[in-house]
């Protein structure tokens, strides 16, 4: 094998149906779980330790130069979710005092006491949920705060387009949509990849690569082609570091336009068990 484009991609799929890992499975620290919701059933992502996925979530976010913080969390602390790899994420980045929901009510006065730039993390779900949640009343958070969301409304119900979230945003929090990221990344991943603003591409840290390729050969498209993305994560040391997504994309130099779900796959995603958490 003389190069990464080399190594051949697992289905996304195949966590559902194998324990995909290089150890034994007595040595398991963690497993996270796709959610499930649909009854598919669930995908695994089991892990040796968390120590390079922890350090490859904060390294992450500061190659991709992304605020650090303080943070306000609009999503399950992984107390409450275990098994969900994006409460874990999320608790990477902030101590547990960040987190401002509880048993999927959101605290609005911590938001009303905030005093200084303050950088929001929470699925899209999650910010839709606290822009109902507000009605018409705007708080208005100080000039640089900015956000995060991890997208994903497919089977939810709900489809809104990033431009018309961030335009609520902007409008009830004062957040501008050019300082709201999106961030791309699954259960099966160890590592994410983020956008700027409402229409930007999606880059990755230096250790993962994300190409678009041709859903029948496998081929990398050409500039301005649309095919699958494929992900080659190395931080994924203790599973499969080539996964073939069923997410569709637009190549676009070194980055991707993400266009969201292929329509004839499952709906799945830890932000529809976050909506779930933040409606039961």
């Amino acid at each position: 094998m003389a190069c990464w484009r080399d190594i051949p991609c697992v289905p996304q799929d195949a966590f559902k149906h194998a324990d995909l890992r290089s150890f034994p499975a007595h040595e398991t620290a963690k497993t996270f779980r796709t959610s499930g919701t649909t009854g598919e059933g669930f995908g695994q992502h089991h892990f040796r330790t968390l120590e390079i996925y922890e350090t490859a979530v904060r390294e992450g976010w500061r190659s991709a130069g992304l605020p650090a913080g303080p943070f306000l969390v609009i999503a399950p602390h992984p107390d409450e979710a275990p098994y969900s790899s994006l409460s874990h994420m999320l608790a990477a980045l902030a101590p547990r005092e960040a987190f401002i929901a509880s048993a999927g009510i959101i605290d609005l006065d911590r938001l009303r006491a905030v005093s200084a730039p303050v950088c929001l993390l929470g699925t899209a779900l999650g910010f839709l949920h606290l822009m109902e949640k507000l009605g018409t009343e705007k708080i208005p958070l100080p000039p640089g705060s900015t956000a995060m969301e991890t997208g994903g409304y497919k089977g939810s119900g709900r489809n809104i387009s990033r431009e018309q979230l961030y335009g609520m945003i902007a409008d009830l929090l004062g957040i501008a949509p050019e300082n709201i990221f999106n961030e791309y990344g699954m259960t099966e991943l160890s590592s994410q990849f983020y956008a700027r603003g409402p229409r930007g591409l999606h880059r990755g840290p230096p250790w993962a690569r994300a190409v678009v390729a041709d859903p029948v050969t496998l081929q990398e498209v050409g500039e301005g082609g649309t095919g699958i993305v494929l992900v080659y994560d190395a931080a994924n040391v203790g599973s499969v570091v080539g996964i073939r997504t069923q997410d569709l994309a637009i190549k676009r130099g070194d980055a991707f336009e993400l266009l969201g779900r292929d329509p004839a796959a499952l709906p799945r995603g830890c932000s529809r068990a976050a909506d779930e958490w933040m409606t039961r």
